[in-house]
């Protein structure tokens, strides 16, 4: 069977073993903050009537807006009134978990936005979209990684592919995957539907949903969620998907979902479900246990040699006599490049950075290539 008949087949399979039953197990209390919305509040209120009927075990609470028949509702005049009874609420264990728009994490904190992928109406996990696992890009995007195998696990995904979306800093991202790994961390890659394989995704995997999860930075996920739910209606109203996603981190106290000040009714009800599978599975511990089997693996000591190469830019080398450059090294981040063309200066080899077409590249004469080569390995750039 092809490759795509074969992905075909396995997202009707998926459908056709995986649809929602719409109940859960027992009243499940999901606040909803209804002022904000761009679309009125009318639009949250029918969002809530969708996910009733869809839902019938969930129970909406309502947070603002006009007072409605059938949902249990608390008065808040602004949005930044809902969030302090949304909180309130989420300490007392009146609600279980929460759907809010334009709110503020902690640092520490992201979330895992989930989306409709229209090559095969495939389901996808993006890791993330809002909040920040850290400060430091990079190791946001590999905090990323564990967030997102938490959330997917939390909605069913129980052996969850993991694919690294091809932008700047990936193959730092994968060589620390690749580490904890070889040091017994679990991890499933996908791989790439082109040609050339491995776990780097091109525009052809957004797609098609080739990963369970895709790996990427906050802001690059923020638009590829504004790209996936509105693309068919211009932009103005997010129509498709279950939103920004739960938030998930080892700092997380409590299960808050996000939705955007755009989404439409048809995303927030699914975002209400979203929240509360996420909540029932005890997303917080998942996210625990990830971030420990990561910790035991050595994350730590990748998380630190980030820092160390942060410092190392700050050094200064000569550059050796330049010598025409005819020859092309690839699989260097972008966050290393100049470190890695100093390590080779310090050698005496002339080299350059460049960008081809698939990410970064080091330039240099042919009679270096080889000696560069063994240089960058032992060096762990390459």
């Amino acid at each position: 069977m092809s490759s795509t008949k074969q992905h075909v087949a396995d997202a009707f399979n998926a459908m056709a073993t995986g649809l929602e039953t719409g109940a859960f197990a027992e009243a499940f209390p999901v606040g909803l903050t209804v002022p904000g919305s761009e679309h009125g509040e009318a639009e949250l209120i029918r969002a809530a009537h969708i996910a009733a009927r869809a839902h019938p075990g969930l129970e909406i609470v309502l947070i603002g807006g006009p007072k409605t028949d059938g949902f249990r509702w608390y008065e808040a005049p602004t949005l930044e009134a809902a969030h302090c009874k949304m909180e309130e609420l989420l300490k007392s264990g009146e609600i279980k978990a929460a759907v809010t728009m334009h709110y503020t994490f902690p640092l520490g904190v992201t979330t895992i936005g989930k989306v409709v992928t229209p090559g095969f109406g495939k389901e996808m996990f993006i890791a993330s979209t809002t909040g920040a696992a850290d400060s430091d890009r990079y190791k946001a995007m590999l905090l990323n990684v564990f967030a997102g195998i938490a959330v997917a696990k939390a909605n069913g995904v129980q052996h969850p592919t993991v694919g690294l979306l091809n932008i700047d800093g990936v193959a730092t991202i994968e060589k620390a995957l690749l580490k904890l790994q070889k040091a017994g961390y679990p991890i499933n890659f996908t791989e790439s539907q082109r040609a050339d394989g491995g776990v780097r995704m091109r525009g052809n995997d957004v797609l098609q949903g080739t990963p369970d999860i895709m790996v990427c930075d906050t802001l690059t996920g923020n638009v590829l969620m504004k790209l996936f739910s509105s693309f068919l209606t211009g932009g103005s109203y997010e129509a498709s998907g279950s939103g920004y996603g739960p938030c998930a981190g080892k700092a997380m106290t409590d299960v808050v979902a996000i939705v955007s000040r755009a989404s439409g009714a048809p995303v927030i009800a699914a975002a209400l479900a979203y929240a509360a599978q996420s909540a029932q599975a005890h997303l917080k511990d998942l996210c625990l246990a990830e971030m420990q089997a990561a910790e035991k693996a050595g994350l730590q000591a990748i998380l630190d040699s980030f820092d160390a190469a942060k410092e190392g830019s700050t050094e200064s080398v000569p550059v050796p006599p330049k010598k025409a450059v005819t020859e092309e090294i690839h699989g260097i981040d972008v966050i290393d490049i100049e470190n890695a063309c100093k390590v080779l200066w310090k050698a005496h080899i002339y080299a350059e950075a460049g960008m081809g077409c698939t990410g970064p590249v080091i330039l240099l004469a042919g009679e270096d290539a080889e000696q560069a080569r063994k240089i960058l390995t032992a060096a762990n750039y390459i």
